[in-house]
């Protein structure tokens, strides 16, 4: 087996399940028993209508023709139901003669149901929409929710993920009004399948859980072991086997003698052969597949066929046996281009490409990984909501990375034939797509031309969730249960929900959103000659399982480094911050100096010869995102007692999500009427009873928010008074016209100071002193900490979250986050760090400081002092760039003794343009 095919293994999954791998209208007629599974049963066309129509007094020629397509239909072969549909267009025709509209609606149904399972979904879906029209007009709500659900699964199919979710959103909405459980749990299957696909599986294993309980009311075994089948194969995406194994097992056990389970049998054998391939077992995970294998022939369900022989391909690759493998393989991609099912496409052309190059064959491997990511590139581009494509986007990192170490191993054979060229080129496609995507977005009136209903929606949806906002903070404030705080948060988070889903409308219907072009990464030329100049190199870095990368990019050469694999990097990383961070380690001098000069010697020492003097732009990948690069040294040894000279001390250091996203920034801020205020800032906030600001006679109220409670635990923050911020503010304003700026502190930092204030797209800068949460797991609950309680002792939302952010419009050149973590957020594979930097960038500005770790009260205020006396100059002094200024300032802290340690002044970096 080779290393590169065990070192991926943990991120290739090809699990089936009722919702995984086929189609809602499966291989099995409406004539079958009650065992069908729920997913066909719920979106069946009602044949009731059928008996009603085939009884009327004299009949009619509609209602025979129509019964007799169902006839050919129930044969069950491609040819009868092509002959079936031949006798359905007749039939519909007649109909329409007639005027009989129920045997219309029904018979478009079943002319789209078949042409379903034809794989012929362009027929299908206007067949459908046809239908849809029809149950509207007659009223059925029933069929109208069984309609919206087939053509669901059609966008489904052709990666138009954001049009499904909204066809089930209504086909849910209306199963809920007929009070139809089988419906309604079909929708949310559905939901939750479009989910898993997009990554976020987290959301799709809740939703399977709201369906597992649904399904077990209503008593069928057969349904139950499908629901069970998707969420074993969600349990093996979150790598958690034990819990995947258990319900494979469940299901196979309730499938057991059960007549019409043919189809649940085999998805439930695939699944059990893929957590045993798992865990290396790869004997035992090829008889499961090869007892599903016929199971899917027999009932001629091609997709799960599909995943099946992907699956053995797979264990036949890491079982050294790349003939077999590659055979496999083959029938796969053959069956998923006759579905087409694109997604899983792109992953049997990856698999294909990994065993040609492991048997040598390169050029090969590489037509078939670009293959791969042209179908990435395009379905990504279907998702309207930004936090979906995300996700959808990280699930395909892998494919990325691949090629990039493809072609730097094709490098090294060839130098002079431009392979580290295409490879950095992948590199910037692989990063912060929709960061870029957003901030295009942001400079265009996407809401011009969508419907007001919409956009009134969405405006009542701001206004309740700043209401839960305040209710939050009243029943926080007195005695609460757990059940009490648990409704409420489950309130919120089905707001945020419905918040996102109606951003993602407005962007799906907008004429403004559809003329963007969307912006593309960067070439090698285009960031030579758009990002730097002869002062400038772009180091750009990719973390890989055996191998990574560094580019050293001048505006007329390229470079390229081999790195160690991910895993010895991140240790290094870790290790410097773990001695760093750490009050009683930071103290061992040469022990921190030592880790420093590790770490510098696996990220710089390839390329210290590029480097010169020349400021630095850095584009980090994964861990490196978390590192302090103005800390890093190029010294070659240090003796006892010495310290490392910090790389700032030579350079400015500029960090970048990626070098296209400077190119966006400078492109959609050409021509911006240049902000006529000096700063606004704003520090000190109030955040709790024993703050003595507080008047005695005042009744405080207060308690602090749970949420703020358990991100303040995450983050080792402790939200008290920060003392030294106010002392930061004043020596700032000291430098600045007094009648060009906004100061708010104390009471008046609060949040309605920035979310309510329109006058602060008037400032030049915008300066935050106070406290910065991120939240790891949801970038939504991070945010900055003002005021929690007014004069009068009375709590009140002073949380400023990140959907707030986003409707900030600012003019701000800088953005100046002097708080803890600030730098940080959720860590997006594809898209770094989702956190308070992204959210200001949205909002307009240029530039800004953030902090990487919880930074220390003195050290910061003397180090932005430091910063803005550069900025704000006093007479007879030259004014700085904030790169240039951020750079002074932390090499003055570095040389005086008691801010030497790089922990008081490292953490702070500049992103954005220098």
């Amino acid at each position: 087996m080779s290393n590169w095919l065990l070192a991926t293994f943990n991120f290739q999954r090809e699990t089936t399940g009722a919702v995984l791998a086929l189609s809602l209208w499966a291989a099995l007629s409406p004539a079958t028993s009650a065992a069908v599974p729920f997913l066909e049963r719920a979106v069946e066309p009602r044949t009731d209508r059928l008996e009603i129509a085939a009884d009327r007094e004299g009949g009619n020629l509609s209602a025979a023709a129509f019964q007799a397509g169902m006839e050919l239909y129930h044969q069950g072969t491609a040819t009868a139901w092509q002959e079936a549909i031949s006798k359905w267009e007749k039939s519909l025709e007649m109909a329409r003669q007639e005027g009989d509209t129920t045997q219309e609606a029904l018979t478009l149904k079943w002319l789209g149901l078949t042409q379903f399972k034809l794989h012929n979904f362009k027929a299908a879906q206007d067949y459908y929409q046809q239908a849809l029209e029809s149950d509207r007009a007659l009223g059925d709500r029933h069929s109208q929710a069984s309609v919206l659900n087939s053509l669901g699964q059609i966008q489904t199919k052709w990666g138009e993920y954001q049009k499904a979710f909204d066809y089930y959103e209504e086909s849910l909405k209306l199963w809920k009004e007929v009070q139809y459980s089988t419906g309604e749990a079909a929708s949310l299957h559905n939901i939750s399948r479009v989910y898993s696909e997009l990554g976020n599986y987290d959301q799709a294993l809740a939703y399977s859980q709201e369906v597992l309980e649904l399904v077990r009311d209503l008593g069928n075994p057969v349904n139950t072991a499908a629901v069970l089948n998707n969420i074993g194969h969600l349990y093996t995406d979150l790598k958690e086997q034990d819990k995947a194994l258990a319900a494979y097992n469940e299901a196979l056990a309730l499938l057991q003698d059960k007549k019409n389970a043919a189809r649940e049998t085999a998805s439930t054998l695939n699944n059990l052969g893929f957590i045993y391939a798992q865990r290396g077992n790869w004997q035992q995970a090829q008889d499961y597949y090869n007892r599903a294998l016929p199971l899917w022939r027999e009932i001629g369900h091609r997709s799960g066929e599909a995943s099946t022989l992907n699956n053995l391909g797979f264990a036949e690759a890491n079982l050294g046996k790349g003939d077999r493998a590659l055979d496999y393989y083959n029938q796969a991609l053959a069956l998923r281009e006759a579905t087409g099912d694109r997604a899983k496409e792109a992953l049997t052309r990856y698999r294909i490409a990994a065993v040609q190059r492991d048997r040598g064959n390169p050029d090969a491997a590489i037509e078939q990984i670009r293959a791969a990511i042209s179908i990435v590139e395009d379905l990504r581009t279907n998702i309207a909501n930004t936090d979906l494509r995300a996700s959808f986007f990280a699930s395909k990192q892998d494919y990325y990375d691949f090629y990039i170490d493809l072609l730097m191993q094709r490098h090294k054979q060839n130098p002079k034939a431009g392979y580290d060229r295409l490879a950095l080129q992948t590199s910037e496609s692989a990063r912060a797509r929709t960061l870029l995507e957003v901030l295009k977005e942001a400079n265009a009136d996407i809401r011009r031309g969508v419907d007001p209903q919409l956009l009134e929606r969405e405006k009542r949806l701001q206004r309740q969730l700043s209401a839960m906002e305040e209710r939050r903070v009243r029943l926080l404030s007195r005695q609460y249960t757990l059940e009490e705080i648990r409704t409420l948060e489950q309130e919120i988070e089905t707001l945020l929900n419905q918040y996102r889903q109606v951003r993602a409308k407005i962007r799906d219907t907008s004429p403004q959103y559809a003329a963007l072009t969307q912006p593309q990464p960067l070439t090698l030329e285009q960031i030579q000659q758009q990002i730097l100049d002869e002062k400038t190199v772009l180091l750009e870095y990719s973390l890989g399982e055996e191998r990574s990368y560094l580019w050293a990019v001048t505006n007329n050469t390229l470079t390229s480094y081999e790195l160690p694999g991910r895993k010895e990097i991140q240790t290094a990383v870790r290790d410097f911050r773990r001695l760093l961070l750490s009050p009683s380690q930071r103290r061992r001098k040469q022990k921190v100096a030592q880790a420093q000069m590790e770490l510098s010697n696996l990220l710089l020492k390839p390329a210290a010869s590029q480097l010169g003097d020349k400021r630095l732009l850095v584009v980090g990948d994964g861990a490196l995102q978390y590192v302090p690069f103005a800390a890093l040294s190029l010294s070659d040894e240090i003796a006892p007692g010495e310290r490392p000279i910090p790389l700032i001390v030579e350079r400015e250091i500029v960090t970048l999500p990626s070098a296209s996203t400077l190119a966006v920034l400078r492109r959609e801020q050409q021509g911006r009427t240049p902000a006529s205020q000096t700063i606004a800032v704003f520090a000190d906030p109030v955040f709790g009873a024993d703050d003595d600001r507080l008047s005695k006679s005042a009744i405080v109220e207060l308690s602090l928010p749970l949420e703020l409670q358990e991100s303040a635990r995450a983050s080792g923050v402790n939200l008290a008074r920060l003392p030294f911020t106010q002392e930061e503010a004043n020596k700032i304003l000291e430098l600045t016209e007094s009648d060009r700026t906004i100061q708010a502190f104390g009471f008046d930092a609060k949040r309605e100071a920035i979310a309510q204030t329109p006058e602060l797209n008037d400032y030049r800068i915008l300066h935050f002193a106070t406290h910065g949460l991120a939240n790891s797991q949801n970038p939504e609950l991070s945010g900055l900490v003002f005021s929690l309680v007014n004069p009068q002792g009375k709590p009140q939302n002073g949380f400023l979250r990140m959907h707030e952010l986003f409707n900030l419009e600012l003019s701000a050149d800088l953005v100046v986050l002097s708080a803890c973590q600030t730098g940080l957020g959720t860590q997006v594979r594809g898209e770094g760090l989702i956190g308070l930097t992204r959210g200001f960038m949205y909002a307009g500005a240029s530039r800004v400081v953030a902090s990487l770790w919880n930074v220390d009260d003195q050290g910061t205020a003397e180090l932005m002092a430091k910063f803005y006396r550069h900025l704000f100059p006093q007479k007879g002094e030259e004014a700085m760039s904030p790169a240039a200024a951020m750079r002074a300032s932390q090499i003055e802290m570095w040389q005086e003794k008691k801010w030497e340690s790089p922990y008081y002044w490292a953490g702070f970096t500049l992103q954005g343009e220098w």
